[in-house]
C-alpha cells in the first residue's frame, strides 16, 4: 500500500527514524549511567530530557535538509547510508553548539559519542532491513514496477544500464522500442533489446503489466507522440521523458494526469501520472476497505457455509466459480464468486452461440439452460457476488 505513495511513505520513515534517534540517545545514557563500570557515572546537572528534545528537534531538520526519507526506489544503499551519515553529523553538531550556547558544559562527551554510534547503526540497520525485506519480496515478483524505455540508444542504454545494476531500486526493464523496425531485435544491453516500434507501442500497453515509460528520445522524432502519451495517460501509467525534456513538445493540458517534475534513480524526469497524490487518503481508504471486508467475510461465514451446501448438493463440482481477471497494469488476479452454473457451462457455450444476446466477448442467453436452480436464486439476490469481498 505503501508502494510511490510518497507523502505517506516520508512521514512513514520520518517517524521510525526518530523514533530509532531516541531509543540511541535513551541506550547511551543508560549505557553511560549504568553500563560503563570503568568510567565515572552520569552528571545529573543537565536536563536530559531537554537534550532529548534538542537531538530530535535538530535530528528532524537535518534529516529533512538532506533528504533521508527519499524513497527506497531513487537511490542505492550505499548512497542512503552516506547521505545519513551527513545528516547524522551535522545533527550532533547542532546539538553540540546548543549545549555551547546555553552553556551546559557538564554534559557527557562519551554519552554523546555512544549516541552517534547507536544512532547510525540503527539507523543503517533500519535501512538494510526494509531494503533486505524489498529485495526478497521483488524476487516473488512482488512490488516490482515493470519499464517500458521508448529508445534504444546512448540514453536508454545508460539508464538500462543503471537499472538492471542496482536491482534493489524495484524496477524491471519490460523492454526498448524504437522508430526504426531495423533495430528490433537489436540488443541495447545485455539485459534487454528492442522488442518493437511506436507502432506496438499502444498494443504492448493493452497486453502487457506496464507501470510507467520513460521516454529516452527526443520527443521530436517521434511521430504522433501526443497521441502515445494521451494514450498512456488514459491507461493510469505514468510517463517520464529524460532529459533533455523537449518542454515544447509537453505544452497541452492532460485530460486525468497531474505532470511534475521527479527524481527517478538519480535523474531529473518530467513525469505525467493519473494516479492521485493523495497518500494519505489512499491509505486510509485502503485501509477502510480491507478492514470492512475481513469484518464482513467473519460475519458472513455462516451464510457462506449454507450457501456452499446448497451449491454442493444441488450439482456436482466446486463451490466457487474462480476467474483470472486483468487488475492494475495488466496484472491478472484471480476473482471470486460462487458457482452458479454447471461445470461444463463453458463448453456448453459453443451450443448456446446462436441465441447470444449481445455483441463483441459478452455472452448472454435468456434463459441460459447452464445455471442451476440454486444458481438462478443466487444471480437474482446477487449473493453469488458476496465472495468479491476475498478480492
Amino acid at each position: 500500500m505503501l508502494r510511490e505513495n510518497i507523502g505517506l511513505q516520508d512521514k512513514v520513515f520520518k517517524s521510525l527514524d526518530l523514533g530509532l534517534t531516541a531509543l540511541a540517545f535513551v541506550a547511551a545514557y543508560y549505557v553511560k549511567k549504568d553500563g560503563l563500570v570503568v568510567v565515572n557515572g552520569l552528571s545529573t546537572g543537565p536536563n536530559y530530557t531537554l537534550v532529548l528534545m534538542a537531538v530530535l528537534v535538530c535530528s528532524a531538520l537535518s534529516f529533512d535538509f538532506f533528504r533521508c526519507h527519499e524513497l527506497y526506489r531513487k537511490e542505492t544503499f550505499e548512497q542512503s547510508v552516506i547521505r545519513l551519515i551527513k545528516a547524522v553529523s551535522v545533527a550532533i553538531t547542532l546539538v553540540v553548539f546548543l549545549l555551547f550556547l546555553f552553556k551546559v558544559n557538564d554534559f557527557s562527551r562519551i554519552l554523546l559519542a555512544l549516541f552517534v554510534v547507536f544512532d547510525v547503526f540503527l539507523l543503517i540497520a533500519m535501512r538494510a532491513f526494509v531494503r533486505q525485506s524489498l529485495t526478497n519480496h521483488r524476487k516473488r515478483d512482488f512490488n516490482r514496477r515493470k519499464i517500458l524505455v521508448v529508445g534504444s540508444r546512448e540514453r536508454a542504454s545508460d539508464l538500462v544500464t543503471y537499472i538492471s545494476a542496482n536491482e534493489d531500486l524495484g524496477y524491471q526493464i519490460l523492454g526498448c522500442l524504437d522508430i526504426d523496425e531495423n533495430r528490433v531485435g537489436l540488443a541495447v544491453t545485455d539485459k534487454a533489446k528492442v522488442i518493437g516500434t511506436m507502432e506496438h507501442f499502444n498494443h504492448i500497453l493493452l497486453n502487457d503489466a506496464v507501470d510507467e515509460i520513460i521516454f529516452a528520445m527526443p520527443l521530436k522524432k517521434i511521430n504522433n507522440v501526443l497521441e502515445s502519451i494521451a494514450f498512456a495517460e488514459k491507461l493510469g501509467v505514468k510517463v517520464r521523458v529524460l532529459p533533455d525534456w523537449q518542454i515544447q513538445k509537453m505544452m497541452y493540458q492532460p485530460e486525468i494526469a497531474s505532470v511534475y517534475i521527479d527524481n527517478f534513480v538519480g535523474i531529473p524526469t518530467l513525469t505525467l501520472s493519473s494516479a492521485p497524490r493523495k497518500a494519505l487518503e489512499l491509505f486510509v481508504k485502503s485501509v477502510v476497505d480491507r478492514t470492512s471486508a475481513a469484518l464482513g467475510l467473519v460475519i458472513l461465514t455462516p451464510f457462506f457455509l449454507v450457501v456452499a451446501l446448497m451449491i454442493k448438493t444441488s450439482s456436482r463440482g466446486p463451490v466457487f466459480f474462480v476467474q483470472e481477471r486483468s487488475g492494475l497494469n495488466g496484472r491478472t488476479f484471480n476473482l471470486y464468486k460462487f458457482r452458479t452454473m454447471v461445470v461444463n457451462a463453458e463448453e456448453l457455450k459453443v451450443f448456446l452461440a446462436h441465441e447470444n444476446e449481445m455483441d463483441g466477448p459478452v455472452f448472454k442467453v435468456k434463459n441460459d439452460p447452464r445455471i442451476t436452480k440454486v444458481g438462478a436464486f443466487l444471480r437474482r439476490t446477487s449473493f453469488d457476488e458476496l465472495p468479491q469481498l476475498i478480492n
